[in-house]
């Protein structure tokens, strides 16, 4: 592993580039946050075989390089940096990697008219991934454009497809989305550059409304395996894109666990966190930390809206991270604004048991076997609409772990 490649930008802490290329190849790939004033002499001095360029730099990386090749030259921004005889080149990858993308997600853009939210490197690059898939029309909205965020709603009628190249929505501000997606009568798809969370606010509206709609993930495992035949200077067959997609899709995804009061979430959750090595998160743990008290005397003082409400804030809180096991309130599903919160980075199992086999101990609204059922009855089609997939928690609790490992 002697050949050594990087990606630079300004901040990189939740850049998923180290993995990746981890399981592209062979060889040292480091993560390297610099500033601008430093740009010039990292290009010069990097000791580096090659790099990737993310925010900010992928403009302004290119005065200081020895030549562009024609694409990246047409787009007006790099992604990647090849030493050659001496010599610095840069290319463009986003560009193949966003074909990938619309591609896999079957986003039609032929004919279509596109809306682009943002205007800077990735922004270029998808003009230029329009232009050669035949779009009818592209219009660009930015803070201080033409098309803005205040009369956005103008062009949303004949708009087609909308792809999101600023970092709006991306972790930690997940709950961010500065358009509307009711306004697009005529839309067939949605796609963002953005792939922390999985489901961006914008592509939580885009499944809503039943189009198509891709995260950034694809994306950025495809480019840089683009990138990798670049530094390697050889082809790579696209098949290695998949495999990893789906692997990092697991790294970074929650298990959610629902269900009634007492089916077993807890107990569930504690053994898949020990077999997966990831962390547990109780939300009712957490609601009780927050309040100074139990969850009884929480109901009892205050009643079932206050809890509610701190279970909700709580759930945005834990939602944003990845790769955590997360046990739920037996009411989460009654509110369907936690369905976000909960779904954006997760796979949701319902933790099924038999009503006549549920805990009530302790548990403020299902005191007993008639309550339990009235409760059931009531939230059953709401457990249905949230849940990704169904577990029978009826036997032995090793099966019903072992069958949320085997739907993973």
């Amino acid at each position: 592993m002697s050949e050594k490649f990087g990606l630079i930008g300004k901040t990189l802490k939740h850049s998923y580039s180290k993995p990746i290329h981890n399981l592209l190849g062979d060889y040292s790939y480091e993560l390297f946050e610099i500033s601008p004033e430093s740009l010039s002499d990292f290009v010069k001095n990097s000791g580096l075989k090659g790099f990737n360029v993310t925010i900010p730099y992928k403009k302004d990386v290119i005065q200081y390089l020895d030549g562009i090749d024609a694409r990246a030259q047409k787009i007006g921004a790099v992604n990647t940096v090849v030493y050659r005889g001496g010599k610095t080149l840069g290319v463009n990858t986003d560009f193949d990697g966003m074909v990938y993308m619309l591609t896999r997600a079957g986003i039609e853009i032929k004919d279509k008219n596109v809306l682009i939210l943002g205007s800077g490197g990735t922004s270029a690059t998808a003009r230029a991934v329009l232009a050669s898939l035949g779009a009818k029309s592209v219009k660009v909205l930015s803070r201080t454009g033409e098309v803005n965020y205040e009369n956005y709603q103008q062009t949303a009628k004949e708009t087609n497809v909308v792809i999101n190249t600023t970092p709006v929505g991306m972790y930690p501000e997940n709950y961010t989305c500065k358009i509307d997606l009711k306004a697009f009568k005529n839309l067939s798809g949605v796609a963002d550059a953005v792939y922390n969370p999985a489901l961006t606010m914008l592509l939580y509206q885009a499944k809503k409304l039943g189009v198509k709609y891709s995260n950034g993930l694809p994306m950025l495992v495809a480019q840089a395996k683009y990138a990798m035949e670049h530094f390697l200077d050889k082809k790579v067959d696209d098949g290695v894109i998949e495999p990893i997609i789906r692997n990092l899709e697991r790294q970074m995804q929650n298990i959610v666990l629902i269900g009634m009061p007492g089916c077993g979430k807890s107990t569930v959750g504690k053994i898949l966190a020990e077999k997966l090595q990831r962390e547990f998160i109780d939300t009712d743990e957490l609601i009780v930390k927050k309040a100074g008290m139990e969850i009884p005397e929480i109901f009892a003082k205050f009643g079932e809206e206050y809890f509610r409400n701190l279970e909700t804030e709580v759930l945005k809180e834990v939602g944003v991270l990845s790769g955590k096991i997360i046990a739920t309130g037996g009411g989460i599903v009654k509110n369907e604004r936690n369905y976000f919160p909960l779904k954006q980075n997760a796979k949701i199992f319902w933790i099924k048991r038999d009503i006549d086999k549920l805990a009530t101990e302790g548990r403020p609204l299902s005191k007993d076997i008639e309550t339990v059922k009235k409760l059931y009855l009531e939230r059953k089609d709401k457990y249905e609409v949230f849940k990704d997939f169904v577990i029978d928690n009826d036997g032995d609790i090793k099966s019903a772990v072992q069958g949320v490992i085997n739907s993973l």
